[in-house]
């Protein structure tokens, strides 16, 4: 099992040290699926939701949540974000939204947890903007999909219908 890096010696949490590490082109992306009705998801593809652009809202405040990720995750290090994209796209699959965050930085430490945030908050948002039309829908499969850069190297999560 890998060592948890954000405790000391004597079992106490603290911030890890990063400033050994060398500096590098980081990218992390991260999904999150909210699935709802298929009548609900008609008012965002119809652009009839009374609370307006449901998918412009929600990627504005994902953006907002990956840049204020430091003040939400106790431990997590203050990043100079250099990117964040998010894509949402109806499925009709779930039915629902799927979202993908992707979040760039050059510095020494990824941005995993800012993509996972991002792609939370934005979920988040779609709740709130259609909670009035359905109380029921679900967020479900918040995961880290994508992660480039530092010593760990690449990581590839696995393949989900």
């Amino acid at each position: 099992m890998a060592e948890l890096t954000h405790f000391d010696a004597q079992g106490h949490a603290h911030m890890v040290d990063v400033s050994d590490k060398d500096v590098s082109d980081r990218l992390a992306v991260a999904e999150a699926c909210v699935v709802m009705r298929a009548d609900t998801l008609a008012l965002i593809t119809q652009g009839t939701a009374k609370k307006g652009d449901v998918c412009g809202v929600a990627r504005l405040a994902g953006i907002m949540g990956a840049k204020r990720t430091a003040d939400l995750i106790p431990l997590c290090h203050p990043l100079p974000i250099s990117k964040v994209t998010l894509d949402l796209v109806p499925d009709d699959s779930l039915p629902g939204l799927r979202i993908t965050a992707t979040v760039k930085t050059t510095g020494r430490t990824g941005v995993e947890m800012e993509a996972l945030t991002a792609a939370s908050v934005a979920a988040l948002t779609v709740y709130d903007m259609l909670k009035a039309a359905e109380k029921g829908m679900e967020i479900t499969g918040l995961r880290l999909l994508r992660k480039d850069g530092g010593k760990s190297g690449p990581y590839r999560g696995e393949t989900r219908a």
